[in-house]
């Protein structure tokens, strides 16, 4: 992909493969973001993947302290809920969703395209699983002190758990910000697309034998989430080593 980005329109057709270019073509970058509106095209991809990683964040940790560290009725039946929703497919949704959001009128708006997204099943799973593994002792220590279960949800366990916000994070950003069926389904306008379906189009704008112009465009669309990686690198690791408190 790299290598086809930097190449003359006449190398991405050569036989055998041109692997290294005989001169980098950087302005090939330059064509693929000025084919189309990729300012509006990517300032929704941030909108869009930075909202629905806030909004599952407020929902999926006080979700996981409740079924890691209290106990309620009906808990195994809306854990097992959750669960279900873990291994549901998308695919299966979006048309009771697409309807409901044409009913709203939300259809030529960003909603579409977060709301849905806003629970995580697998943040809450993980997170459970993570909370499940910090000690009672800590706590009650905390309660003894006047923590409030905000403050402890917040103060305490949430800083203890970094590593596995910092997985689910990186899951879910990679999983949206690389998501094309669903704004494709969701949006008929450019004004609300994503980078995803802006690179897309590049074959209609650009024709399908422009790999270079194509292949351009996906680097920009790749660089974010290696950049992303390379920061939460370490903390995944934690969260899937991780035997208790130090």
């Amino acid at each position: 992909m790299i290598s086809t980005s930097l190449q003359t329109f006449q190398e991405t057709l050569s036989v055998p493969p041109t692997l290294i270019p005989s001169s980098p073509q950087w302005i090939n970058f330059v064509e693929a973001m000025t084919s189309g509106p990729f300012a509006t095209y990517a300032k929704n991809s941030i909108i869009i993947t930075v909202s629905i990683i806030v909004i599952q964040f407020l929902v999926m940790i006080p979700a996981a302290y409740a079924f890691a560290k209290y106990e309620f009725f009906g808990k195994n039946v809306l854990f097992a809920l959750v669960l279900i929703a873990f291994m549901m497919p998308g695919q299966v949704t979006f048309i009771p969703i697409y309807l409901m959001m044409a009913d709203w009128g939300l259809i030529k708006t960003l909603i579409p395209q977060i709301l849905p997204f806003m629970s995580n099943a697998f943040g809450i799973f993980l997170l459970r699983q993570y909370f499940m593994q910090i000690p009672e002792e800590i706590i009650e220590a905390a309660r003894l002190d006047n923590a409030s279960e905000f403050k402890i949800m917040w103060k305490i366990m949430t800083p203890m758990a970094k590593p596995a916000l910092a997985t689910i994070a990186l899951f879910s950003f990679v999983s949206h910000w690389n998501d094309y069926f669903w704004p494709l389904v969701m949006t008929d306008s450019n004004e609300v697309r994503p980078l995803t379906l802006g690179i897309a189009m590049l074959k209609q704008s650009e024709g399908i034998s422009n790999w270079h112009i194509i292949m351009a465009g996906n680097v920009v669309l790749v660089i974010p989430i290696l950049i992303v990686y390379l920061l939460c690198s370490k903390q995944i690791v934690k969260a899937f080593v991780y035997s208790g408190i130090k």
